[in-house]
C-alpha cells in the first residue's frame, strides 16, 4: 500500500477534509492537515506515515478492516467512510479512508511525536531492513518467556507481523506457536528470522492477503491467499507432511499449526496464554 500510495501523494497540497466519523483518539486533529503538503510516504510496521510540510505528520492504521482507495467505495462499502482526504492536482484527487469495524486509525501528531500511540513508539526493527539482524532477534527472544506466536504479536521483537504472517513464519521454520520465546534453539531463530523475512517479501509481490475486506489503493485483491501454507487451513492436511493441521488459541488469537512438523522444543512447557488445540475453528484474522 505504501509503494502504491507515494507516487499518488507525493507533493499533493491537502486542500480538505472530511470527518465522517465521532470525533475521539482514533480521528484527532486532522483539521491540521489541511493547507500543508504530502512530502512523502513512508512506514513503520503497520502504520502508514505522511509527513506534511507544516511539521505535522498523517498516521493511519488500517485495524483489521480499513482500506485506503482512491475512488468512492461502492455499495455498503460507502456507508463505512469515515474519512475523505481531498487533494490538489488531477483526479483522483480524493483519498477514502473506510472502516466497517472502526478498529482503523486516523490522525494528525506533530511529526515523531508517538506519546498516544504506544505501539507506534515501541516497534521492533523492520523485518526486511538490515537492522534485522539474526542476533538482534536472538537477543529479543532470549528476553522473554512469552509464546513465541504472541510475542511475535507484540512487535516488539519484529515490526509488522500480524496474526496471518505470524502463523505462515512459524509453519516454514517448523517453530511451534507455544514455545516459549526464550527457550528456541539458535538453529530454530535462525529459521524463523528467515521464514519471516521470505513469507512478507512474498506477500508484497502478491500484494497481500485479501480474506474479505482488504483491497490496495485500486480496489484490487491481495493474491497470496492461494499460497498459505498454515493461516485458515485448520483440519487440512499439512502441505509438508499431511498430518492434519489444528487450531489453538495462542495469546487470544487463533492459530493454526501442524503437530507433527512444528513440535515444542525438547523439556520445554507450553507458555503461558495458549490454550488447548482443537481441529477446527472459525478463521480470525
Amino acid at each position: 500500500m505504501r509503494r502504491e500510495l507515494a507516487p499518488w501523494l507525493t507533493g499533493r497540497a491537502v486542500t480538505g477534509v472530511e470527518l465522517l466519523a465521532p470525533r475521539g483518539p482514533k480521528y484527532r486533529d486532522l483539521e491540521r492537515a489541511q493547507g500543508q503538503t504530502v512530502e512523502s510516504v513512508s512506514r513503520r510496521g503497520k502504520f502508514l506515515l505522511l509527513p506534511l510540510s507544516g511539521g505535522d505528520e498523517l498516521v493511519i492504521h488500517l485495524g483489521m478492516t480499513g482500506v485506503v482507495s482512491s475512488s468512492e467505495p461502492a455499495g455498503k462499502a460507502s456507508e463505512h467512510v469515515r474519512v475523505r482526504l481531498r487533494l490538489s492536482g488531477a483526479d483522483p484527487n480524493t483519498l477514502h479512508f473506510h472502516d466497517p469495524r472502526r478498529f482503523g486509525r486516523f490522525l494528525v501528531v506533530r511529526a515523531g511525536e508517538y506519546a498516544n500511540l504506544p505501539t507506534l513508539a515501541a516497534l521492533g526493527p523492520e523485518p526486511l531492513a538490515d537492522a534485522f539482524t539474526t542476533e538482534a532477534f536472538a537477543r529479543s527472544l532470549a528476553a522473554s518467556s512469552m509464546a513465541v506466536k504472541a510475542y511475535l504479536l507484540s512487535q516488539r521483537p519484529v515490526a509488522g507481523v500480524g496474526n496471518i504472517y505470524a502463523d505462515e513464519a512459524l509453519w516454514r521454520a517448523r517453530v511451534h506457536p507455544r514455545t516459549p520465546a526464550a527457550r528456541l534453539p539458535a538453529a530454530k531463530v535462525a529459521a524463523l528470522h528467515g521464514a519471516i523475512r521470505e513469507v512478507l517479501a512474498a506477500s508484497i509481490a502478491a500484494h497481500g492477503t485479501t480474506l474479505s475486506d482488504y483491497r490496495t489503493v485500486n480496489g484490487q485483491s491481495g493474491s497470496f491467499g492461494t499460497f498459505l501454507d498454515a493461516y485458515g487451513r485448520a483440519g487440512q492436511p499439512c502441505r509438508r507432511c499431511g498430518r492434519e493441521l489444528r487450531r489453538s488459541l495462542v495469546g487470544q488469537r487463533g492459530t493454526v499449526f501442524c503437530p507433527n512438523c512444528q513440535r515444542l522444543v525438547a523439556g520445554a512447557h507450553p507458555a503461558r496464554g495458549a490454550t488447548r488445540s482443537s481441529p477446527r475453528g472459525p478463521a480470525d484474522d
